[in-house]
């Protein structure tokens, strides 16, 4: 079947189709040039003679919003207006763009066509006559043009289906029937040729159901498998939000992303956002009055050229003369756009309107935990969104209408579809933070391969498809392995220090080899590149993650600074190249400090002591806030596992909690060596109660009281009861030791998390 083609009526069109093949293999972040797929469209334009000049003119600029925000230079589009052919010297369709190629030049010429357009005179015929308008919109979309382009109509009009005084359709008592049975027949034959219909009614005449019908009649198949790119008709009231309706369903059917921003009358500056996802955008103003002179600031600060490169992005304007301009940049840098606009005395009157369209890249990281399980173990799958050079995604607002679909597939068991969800719900720790996390139990009869893969999908966003490959441990490893590597904030060519522990439970030595993938190249880097484990070695080995040079990151970085996402991997090479651990890393860099900065940080103390009388007024009351702090404080808790029988399992003594006074935990290994282990946002947490004992809080349950000499349910087949307790007390930071096996924030029976800074 034939993919969707462009053709407006009353407006413009363009598509770009983002759909990667489901099943692709991993590919390293940033490695490759952003695409934008060419689409053909045509606008067709209510021209009956009840528009009224504000009508008209709102058509106008919506068309020319829609042409000249197109992204890709070999789009190719169609105007034309229409109304209804009442004798034998009259048309239904005004042609008035024929099919112009949308680079450079062509989206000038479509500026100056789209002028054309105009409210017919009653002697021109005033009916509305929707078959011919669709008949003529599939003939500019389909002679002579590529299939492999899309094919989209889009239709303006402010009526209804009026052709009663049109003699081609017959009898003046038939006509209404012959115009319906015409335009069933137009509508097959567009759902035939591929070309998708985009209705938009304004006013307060539009038949939305025969809008609606118009929408369903044709191809139904959109630039991405969503419903938001499936064809619907839109109605609005007035002239006045046509203009922005239409913007909004041309991305819809073009798989682009669209930004609203604001409207002012000149002189005023504007802001706009474009989002780190984005690869290419248009920045497109409605100036209203052709004498409104406009100029771009970039985030950085930095009045950007129209045309040409500058710094990593590129720059092409069209319809700088016109009412409606539109920039386009590739490589665009992320942030907030000012977009300052002038116009000499006598025109000020009409307020400016700017919006961003914009197409993008998607990509995540993929990991299983433990990433070489057991037959039977539970694991748990994390998606992380990032951008293609590897930076972090947190706005929710960058990835609206993500579809996020995962399966687990290997050998000796069929495929199993999971369920990652961002809704910080059950495994997944925080809502609408970038990363979507599920479960799965490996299947008793997996003997060989694992795969976990994820595919992303999302309109306006490349889709990527992200897989993990393992194998079934077929018992307890050889070497186990626990990476503490903890977030950090630091500045370029800096370093993050981390302690790996390791355990080589047999007599031969073992080779561990350690990279970061997730990011792009030369971001960040890990050393040592390779530890050599001696025969029955067990304890603790320090690693570095290095931090790329200022001039790597360039203008990116900014005031605010970049949050970078990477996985640290480390493999057994000796054990066929067994991943032992994929650990999640998340460093944000920021500038150097300034002069002024840097003052502070050496002469700090002198301010200090200038309001220390100020601070002794406040000790007081400070000094009783702390007390009822520390009565909460989880610092000395002794935390037992302990199993259905009454077994316990393993010991494990609390540190100081965070700000809220929550000592953070997860359960590792708990099908096969069960333990407590320190995490920050961690599933778990527990803090003291001043009537004694303890409180849990457990995901998707709340608050559980923990009494002294009782016990509640923490898993399926696990406890947590409460041993020999501490009163609070300031901790010490202790050097690990041999004998940890791994355990991050916590030790084995009888061990201790005596350095809550972990």
């Amino acid at each position: 079947m034939r993919r969707a083609a462009v053709s407006v009526l009353g407006g413009t069109a363009v598509f770009a189709s983002l759909l990667a093949p489901a099943g692709q293999d991993p590919v390293p972040a940033a490695d490759s040039a952003p695409a934008f797929p060419a689409v053909n469209y045509a606008v067709a334009v209510d021209e009956s003679a009840s528009l009224a000049p504000e009508d008209m003119k709102a058509e106008k600029a919506a068309a020319a919003r829609i042409a000249l925000g197109d992204v890709s230079s070999s789009s190719h589009v169609t105007v034309f207006g229409f109304a209804a052919a009442e004798s034998s010297d009259q048309r239904a369709v005004d042609p008035v763009c024929p099919r112009t190629a949308l680079d450079i030049a062509g989206r000038e010429t479509i500026g100056d066509c789209v002028g054309k357009l105009r409210s017919r005179k009653k002697s021109e015929g005033t009916g509305t006559d929707y078959p011919s308008a669709i008949r003529q919109g599939v003939h500019d979309l389909t002679d002579g043009t590529d299939e492999s382009e899309p094919r989209v109509l889009f239709l303006l009009t402010d009526g209804k289906m009026d052709v009663t005084d049109s003699s081609k359709y017959g009898d003046p008592d038939h006509r209404a029937a012959e115009g319906e049975r015409q335009l069933t027949a137009a509508l097959k034959d567009a759902a035939e040729q591929g070309v998708q219909i985009w209705p938009l009614g304004f006013g307060s005449d539009p038949d939305k159901r025969q809008l609606d019908r118009i929408a369903a009649g044709g191809y139904q198949k959109g630039c991405v498998e969503l419903p938001s790119a499936t064809p619907k008709a839109h109605k609005v009231s007035g002239a006045k939000d046509v203009g922005t309706t239409l913007e909004k369903i041309f991305a819809a059917a073009h798989c682009l992303r669209h930004e609203e921003g604001p409207s002012k009358r000149p002189p005023a500056t504007l802001e706009i956002g474009i989002s780190p996802l984005a690869t290419v955008g248009s920045i497109v103003v409605d100036k209203g009055d052709p004498e409104v002179r406009i100029s771009y600031i970039d985030p950085a600060g930095d009045k950007v050229p129209t045309s040409g490169t500058y710094k990593n992005s590129r720059f092409e304007r069209a319809g700088g003369s016109g009412t409606v301009e539109a920039l386009k940049v590739v490589d665009p840098l992320p942030g907030i756009w000012k977009v300052k606009a002038e116009a000499p005395e006598g025109h000020r009157s009409l307020p400016v309107a700017v919006s961003v369209l914009w197409q993008g890249e998607l990509r995540g990281a993929i990991t299983m935990d433990p990433p070489s399980p057991q037959a039977g173990e539970k694991v748990t799958v994390t998606m992380r969104l990032q951008t293609r050079e590897g930076y972090e995604i947190k706005d929710p607002r960058d990835y609206a209408g993500l579809r996020v679909r995962s399966e687990l597939t290997g050998d000796g068991f069929s495929p199993l579809a999971l369920d990652l969800a961002d809704n910080g719900k059950g495994p997944d720790p925080d809502p609408s933070d970038g990363s979507f996390t599920g479960t799965a139990t490996i299947p008793e009869d997996a003997d060989g391969a694992l795969k976990v893969s994820a595919t992303l999908t999302a309109a306006g966003l490349s889709a990527d498809t992200r897989g993990e490959g393992s194998t079934v441990a077929p018992g307890e490893l050889p070497v186990t392995t626990a990476l503490d590597l903890p977030a950090a904030d630091t500045h370029p060519g800096a370093e993050v220090t981390g302690n790996l522990a390791v355990h080589n439970t047999t007599d031969t030595p073992h080779t561990l080899r350690l990279s970061v993938a997730d990011v792009k190249d030369g971001l960040l880097s890990v050393k040592p590149a390779e530890i050599t484990l001696k025969p029955g070695e067990q304890g603790t080995r320090k690693v570095t993650v290095e931090v790329a040079p200022k001039d790597v990151f360039g203008d990116r970085l900014g005031d605010d600074g970049l949050k970078l996402a990477g996985t640290v991997t480390v493999v057994d090479t000796t054990d066929d190249d067994r991943t032992l651990v994929r650990t999640p890393l998340s460093v944000r860099v920021t500038p150097e400090p300034g002069f002024w900065e840097q003052v502070w940080e050496k002469y700090w103390w002198a301010f200090v002591s200038g309001v220390v009388l100020i601070a002794l007024a406040v000790v007081a009351v400070v000094a009783w806030l702390g007390l009822r702090r520390r009565r909460r404080d989880p610092f000395g808790l002794v935390l037992r596992l302990v199993s259905d029988d009454g077994t316990v399992l393993n010991e494990h003594r609390a540190g100081h909690g965070n700000n809220k006074q929550w000592y953070e935990f997860a359960v590792a290994e708990a099908h096969r060596s069960p333990r407590i282990e320190r995490r920050n946002h961690g599933p778990y947490a527990v803090q003291r109660r001043r009537e004694g004992g303890a409180v849990l809080r457990k995901p998707g349950v709340g608050r559980v009281p923990v009494p002294t000499n009782g016990q509640v349910q923490l898993t399926d087949t696990l406890s947590l009861a409460l041993g020999e307790t501490h009163p609070p007390r300031p901790s010490r930071p202790q050097t690990a030791t041999a004998g940890s096996g791994g355990n991050r924030g916590g030790g084995t029976r009888g061990g201790y998390d005596d350095n809550p800074y972990l």
